[in-house]
């Protein structure tokens, strides 16, 4: 299997496995839609905290604080009643258990979407993985509010969104929606075109791992992957910096020697007169 090592700029997303036949356009729509499904993961997995403790979202109409809302004094509140210091949610939260749940699929999400990690341990990710993880949120979701969350509850829209823009049309990561149309893939400065296939760049091995940049359309060609990685530039520096220091060292060290030289002696003509100079304290 071509393993791919999936990179926005310079940040390490997933790991993915294809093979040399796949077709470039199969491949870019799949990198996308892993990626696409990869934000709006992390999105849901942010919003499950503030949905257990502060409950579904308020109308847009009513957002605020509630401490300054008219009759708020004389509200009837639940048990788990916790006023949002936003303002955006009713304040009334869910039990500490089902508050567990969600932590509990939440960070469950977030383990699958641990970049450095999963890159370093060289863990491929796949479709149906993510979608595991967001049918798990959906349940947890569905457990804690019988009843369904609102319309224009943002989890709901993260949920229930046909497309990856409209799920996530309310936060800043929308700006690295990948359209699967358009996307571009590359690897050492040159670009997966869509009517051919992954050997016809990459060769025929199956064993191979590339380092792949996924772009949107028009951003020509990113910069090209260093010579040496972040960790061997820190070992290297490391190394020079120590290589310095001791040479500093040797150089303090040889500049107080001479005191201990024959030529630095006041007393040298007076002992080779003598005939003494040879001679060393016991």
């Amino acid at each position: 299997m071509v393993v791919l090592h999936v990179k926005r700029g310079d940040r390490s997303e997933f790991l993915y496995e294809t093979t040399a036949s796949t077709s470039n356009d199969a491949l870019v729509r799949t990198l996308c839609r892993l990626q696409n499904l990869r934000l709006r993961l992390a999105a849901l997995a942010d919003a499950l905290e503030g949905l257990g403790r502060y409950g579904a979202a308020k109308p847009p109409a009513e957002q605020g604080l509630d401490a300054y809302q008219e009759g708020a004094a004389d509200k009837q509140r639940g048990e788990f009643y916790d006023a949002d210091p936003l303002g955006h949610r009713t304040g009334e939260g869910v039990s500490p258990q089902l508050r567990d749940v969600l932590a509990r699929v939440a960070a469950d999400a977030k383990t699958l979407l641990d970049s450095k990690t999963l890159v370093a341990r060289r863990v491929c990710v796949d479709e149906p993985e993510l979608v595991e993880k967001l049918q798990n949120i959906r349940g947890a979701v569905a457990m804690a509010f019988p009843m369904g969350l609102p319309a224009f509850d943002p989890v709901k829209l993260l949920l229930d969104a046909e497309s990856a823009e409209e799920a996530l049309g309310d936060c800043s990561a929308v700006l690295e929606v990948l359209p699967e149309d358009s996307a571009e893939l590359w690897w050492a400065g040159k670009q997966f075109f869509r009517d051919q296939t992954v050997g016809d760049l990459a060769g025929k091995n199956e064993k191979t791992t590339l380092i792949v940049k996924l772009q949107k359309k028009g951003g020509g060609a990113p910069s090209r992957e260093p010579g040496v990685s972040e960790d061997e530039r820190k070992a290297m520096m490391a190394f020079y910096f120590k290589k310095q220091q001791e040479m500093q060292q040797v150089a303090d060290d040889d500049a107080e020697d001479y005191m201990a030289s024959s030529w630095a002696d006041p007393k040298a003509l007076k002992n080779s007169l003598r005939g003494t100079n040879h001679i060393r304290p016991f």
